[in-house]
C-alpha cells in the first residue's frame, strides 16, 4: 500500500479503540517480573555460559602483546575470543568503529576480548588473568581545542551541512537590534536501565541472538555483515527491551561478542556490557559547542537568524545536527547554519533521544529569551511575532499542520504565565528565588516504510506479526488497538508478535517515526484482511463493515470465527509514503512552562512546576503518550541541572561511567507535571493521522529550566548542566 494522498472513508476515524486512554497491554508482565528480557531468555537457550567483556584500557593507539595463556587455563573458562582468533570480521553500516578492537584501539573500552566460562563469576575472575601491553598514541578528545579544525561533514542529501536563505551577513549587519552568543551541551549518556545483552546461540551454520535492540531489520543486516554470513542465516529476536533511547538503534559489541563466543565455545553465550562499558563502549550524545546570532527590528520581526554547531566524532562519524530546528521554527529573511564535525578520540557519537534539535534548542531557546530580553518583549510575544506557516527557507513548501502558537497561548494560559514578573530575582518564596521559563518544542515528522503481517485465528480472534519493537514506548498496545478498530473485535481478542526478524520488516523504533509509521503498517496489512474476509463472505470490499466479530454488508452479518473456522485468513502489507515530504513540512510542535526555585544562599535549583503542550497530530493512547512526554520532560530536567559525561581530556574517557557518578534525575528531583495534547489529526502524515511524540517532549525543556533560573535568579548560564558552581558566584547578595 503506498500512502500518498489523505485516507477517504477510514475505520480508523471511528475512534473506538484507537485515540482511548488503554491500560499497556504488556504492562502485567513486565510489573510482575515474567517479560523475558535478554539476559533472561533462560529456556531459548538452556545450558548457556557466560560471556565477559574486556576493555581497552587506552583510547588511542595498538595492542603490542595480549597474552590469554592463563584466563584460557581458569576454572570453568570455555573460550577466549580476541581479534587474533575470530576469523575475518567486517563491520557494520550503522558502526563507525570495529565491535572487536585489535591491535589497533580506536577508543577507550573498546572490546578487545571476551571471556567465555560456566558462571558468570568464573568468566569475570578470568577477564582479570589477562595481560595486555599497549603502545600509546597522541589522541585529541578536547571539542573546544578541536573546533578550529573542525570541517563540513560528509554529504548528507537529507540533512546537508550548510544551509541559507537570503543574505545573513548583510541582514544581520543591518539589524538594529543584535544578539551574538555562545553556548555549549556536554556529553550524555543514555543512562537505560537494561544494560546491552544478548544471548547467542548457533544451528549449523545459522545463529539466533536474542538481545536487546530497536531496530531489527537494521540489527540483522549489521550482524551478518560483520560476521560475513548472508542475512538469512542470521535471526534477531527482541520482544522487549528495557529503555533504549537510540543507544540500542545498532548492534553493538554484546551482540557481536556473544556470536562469536557461542561459535568459539560450541554452546548458548550470554553477554552483557557491565555499565563502564556502556557509557565508554557504546554510542553516547556528543558535545556541541553552539554561535546564535539573531538580528531583529525594533519592534520584534527577525530579519536575520543564523546557527552554527560544532561537534565531534570518531574518524568516519557523524556530526550532531544542532541546526536542524533552526532552519523550521522562527521567520526571517536572511537566515544561515552551519555544521561542522571534528575528529576525536572519544567512543562513538550518535542519536540520543531527539538528536538534533534537543541540544540545538537548548542553544536556540534561551538565545530567543535574550533577544526578547533586548527588546523588552514578553519571551511568549517573541515566539508567536515570529512564526510561519511556511519552511522559511523553502517558501513555497507548506506545514501539513504548524500549531505552535496554539501551543504557546494555551500553555501560558494554563500556566498562569502572565503572573511571571520578567524583571529576574523580583519573586520570594522565603529563602527560595522563583522564576518562569518557557521555550518551544520542535521534532520533525519522520515516516518510514513499515510492513505487518494480520492472521484471522478460527475462533475469530486476530494475531498481528511484525518486527516492529516496543522500547517501553507502548507499541504493543497502539498495534493492537489498530488492528482491533480495523476489524471490529474486541482490545483483548488481539494477540501481538513483536521484535523477531522472521516477521514482516516495520520501522521500528526511533527517531519518532516508530509508532505512527508501524501502526500504519498494521493498517495496511488490515486492509488486506479486510479485503480477504470480505471476499470469502461473498461480500463487496469497499461494502464490508467489520464491527462486533462480524462482518457485514447489504444488510447481511457473518461471524469472523465462521469464516475462518476452515484455517486462518492472513493479510500482510506494508505502508509507503511516496514523496509527502516534498510536498509538505512535517513536524511536530509543542510548548514548554517551567517554574523553579533557586535557594538564595545556596544555588540551589529546584524545579516545583512543569506544563508540556504538544501539538503532534492523532493520539493513538493518550494513557501512554502522556507517559512518553513526561519521561521526557525528565529526561529534559536531567540535561538542564545534571547530566554530563565527565571527560578526561588527557586519556580520553568518560570518568563517570556508571549510574553512581553520572547523575540522572529521581522522583525526589520531579515535582507533578502535566500535559495537554491539542486535539489535532493530520490527514497528510498517515492513514492513522498521527505522528511522532516520544521526543518532542524533551526538545526546548532544558531552556526552558535555563530560562526559568535566570528569571528566578538573575544569573544567565550558557554552559549546560547549570550546576551550583556557575551560580553561586553571580547570585544576588543573600538576605
Amino acid at each position: 500500500m503506498k500512502f500518498n494522498t489523505p485516507a477517504g472513508t477510514n475505520p480508523i476515524d471511528q475512534l473506538k479503540v484507537v485515540g482511548r486512554a488503554t491500560d499497556r497491554i504488556d504492562g502485567p508482565m513486565k510489573t510482575s517480573g515474567t517479560a523475558p528480557y535478554a539476559y533472561e531468555q533462560h529456556g531459548v537457550a538452556p545450558g548457556a555460559a557466560y560471556g565477559y567483556v574486556v576493555g581497552s584500557a587506552i583510547a588511542k593507539g595498538r595492542i603490542a602483546s595480549m597474552d590469554v595463556v592463563m584466563a584460557q587455563r581458569a576454572p570453568g573458562v570455555l573460550a577466549v575470543v580476541t581479534a587474533a582468533n575470530a576469523g575475518k570480521l567486517g563491520k557494520g553500516k550503522f558502526n563507525t568503529a570495529k565491535l572487536l578492537g585489535g591491535p589497533e584501539i580506536q577508543h577507550y573500552h573498546q572490546a578487545i576480548a571476551l571471556v567465555v566460562a560456566d558462571t558468570f563469576e568464573q568468566a569475570r575472575a578470568a577477564a582479570q588473568l589477562i595481560k595486555v601491553k599497549y603502545v600509546r598514541e597522541k589522541g585529541a578528545y578536547d571539542l573546544a581545542k578541536a573546533k578550529d579544525k573542525a570541517r563540513s561533514p560528509r554529504p548528507d542529501p537529507d540533512s546537508p551541512a550548510d544551509s541559507k536563505a537570503g543574505n545573513f551577513d548583510a541582514g544581520f549587519a543591518a539589524a538594529p537590534v543584535k544578539l551574538d552568543l555562545h553556548y555549549t551541551t556536554p556529553d550524555q549518556s543514555h543512562a537505560m536501565m537494561e544494560p546491552h545483552a544478548s544471548v547467542a546461540s548457533w544451528k549449523g551454520d545459522h545463529v539466533t541472538v536474542w538481545t536487546s535492540n530497536q531496530m531489527i531489520a537494521w540489527g540483522k543486516g549489521d550482524l551478518a555483515k560483520t560476521l560475513g554470513i548472508p542475512k538469512e542465516q542470521v535471526r534477531l529476536v527482541s520482544p522487549y527491551i528495557g529503555g533504549g533511547f537510540g543507544g540500542k538503534l545498532f548492534v553493538r559489541a554484546e551482540a557481536l561478542l556473544a556470536a562469536l563466543g557461542a561459535r568459539a565455545a560450541r554452546r548458548p553465550v550470554k553477554v552483557a556490557l557491565q555499565r563502564p562499558l556502556m557509557m565508554n563502549n557504546t554510542t553516547h550524545r556528543p558535545a556541541t559547542i553552539q554561535r546564535i546570532r539573531i538580528g531583529a527590528t525594533r519592534d520584534g520581526k527577525i530579519t536575520a537568524i543564523g546557527h552554527e554547531s560544532w561537534s565531534g566524532d570518531l574518524p568516519g562519524g557523524k556530526p550532531e545536527v544542532a541546526v536542524q530546528q533552526t532552519r523550521l521554527l522562527y521567520a526571517g529573511a536572511n537566515r544561515m547554519t552551519k555544521t561542522r564535525l571534528a575528529v576525536l578520540d572519544l567512543p562513538e557519537g550518535n542519536a540520543m533521544r531527539a538528536p538534533g534539535e534537543a541540544p540545538g534548542l537548548m542553544a536556540l531557546e534561551i538565545a530567543m529569551d535574550e533577544m526578547a530580553e533586548k527588546l523588552q518583549m514578553d519571551p511568549v510575544r517573541f515566539r508567536i511575532l515570529n512564526d510561519t506557516k511556511v519552511d522559511p527557507e523553502k517558501p513555497g513548501r507548506p506545514f501539513s499542520q504548524r500549531r505552535l502558537i496554539d501551543c504557546l497561548r494555551s500553555g501560558a494560559e494554563r500556566f498562569g504565565w502572565n503572573a511571571r514578573k520578567p524583571v529576574p530575582a523580583s519573586v520570594r518564596d522565603g529563602r527560595w528565588l522563583v522564576g518562569m521559563g518557557v521555550a518551544s518544542a520542535f521534532r520533525n515528522n519522520l515516516v518510514m516504510k513499515s510492513a505487518a503481517r494480520v492472521r484471522l485465528e478460527r475462533d475469530g480472534s486476530v494475531t498481528v506479526e511484525t518486527d516492529m519493537t516496543d522500547i517501553g514506548t507502548g507499541s504493543y498496545t497502539i498495534i493492537a488497538q489498530t488492528a482491533a478498530e480495523m476489524l471490529g473485535v474486541p482490545l483483548a481478542s488481539v494477540a501481538v508478535r513483536l521484535g523477531d526478524s522472521e516477521f514482516p520488516v516495520s520501522a521500528g523504533s526511533g527517531g519518532q517515526w516508530g509508532g505512527n509509521s508501524a501502526t500504519s503498517g498494521v493498517y495496511a496489512a488490515c486492509v488486506k484482511l479486510r479485503e480477504e474476509v470480505a471476499r470469502k463472505a461473498g461480500y463487496p470490499p469497499a461494502d464490508a463493515v467489520f464491527a462486533d466479530g462480524q462482518v457485514s454488508a447489504g444488510g447481511k452479518s457473518t461471524p469472523l470465527a465462521k469464516l475462518a473456522e476452515s484455517g486462518e485468513i492472513v493479510g500482510e502489507d506494508a505502508i509507503e509514503f511516496g514523496k509527502l515530504d516534498k510536498e509538505f513540512q512535517q513536524s511536530t510542535f509543542g510548548a514548554h512552562f517551567v517554574e523553579v526555585g533557586v535557594d538564595a544562599a545556596t544555588g540551589e535549583t529546584r524545579v516545583r512546576r512543569m506544563l508540556a503542550v504538544c501539538a503532534a497530530g492523532r493520539i493513538l493512547n493518550p494513557k501512554s503518550a502522556r507517559s512518553q512526554v513526561i519521561g521526557a520532560m525528565t529526561m529534559g530536567v536531567g540535561a538542564a541541572l545534571m547530566e554530563h559525561l565527565a571527560l578526561d581530556k588527557r586519556h580520553g574517557f568518560f570518568v563517570n561511567h556508571d549510574l553512581a557518578g553520572y547523575e540522572v534525575p529521581v522522583h525526589a528531583d520531579i515535582p507533578h507535571q502535566d500535559v495537554i495534547f491539542l486535539d489535532e489529526t493530520d490527514p497528510i502524515s498517515s492513514p492513522m493521522k498521527a505522528k511522532g511524540v516520544g521526543e518532542l517532549g524533551i526538545c526546548g525543556v532544558g531552556a526552558a529550566v535555563a530560562n526559568a533560573i535566570y528569571n528566578a535568579s538573575g544569573v544567565r548560564v550558557r554552559d549546560y548542566p547549570i550546576t551550583l558552581d556557575k551560580l553561586l558566584a553571580r547570585m544576588p547578595a543573600y538576605t
